[in-house]
């Protein structure tokens, strides 16, 4: 799982090729935390389809904020550097992020 901030976050997604997935999460966030351990064994599991990073908001919020993320959790689809899927509260979960992987593969 890729660790991402201000410093590394355009290499390693805006200008990447293929599908990376970002997992927005803040440090109070309860649903955020609940579903970490969910989003880290699905980038174990489908780690050859995606590059899985994620962001840490409560430390680089005005990168998440450049990024238009207004509320957590979110988990955003990135495709050869566009935004092009996400999910966002209830629909962050498992099921619903592996779908939407599915859809852009």
């Amino acid at each position: 799982m890729l660790e991402l901030n201000k410093e590394n976050f355009e290499q390693e997604v805006l200008k990447a090729d293929g599908i990376v997935i970002v997992d927005y999460w803040g440090e109070g966030c309860s649903p955020c935390q609940a579903l970490m351990p969910d989003f880290e064994a699905l980038a174990q599991r489908r780690a050859a389809d995606a590059k899985f990073g994620k962001l840490n908001t409560t430390q680089e919020r005005r990168l998440a904020l450049s990024q238009r993320v207004l509320g957590l959790p979110t988990i955003v689809l990135y495709k050869n550097g566009a935004r092009v899927a996400e999910c966002t509260k209830e629909k962050a979960n498992p099921k619903d992020i592996e779908a939407m992987l599915d859809a852009n593969l």
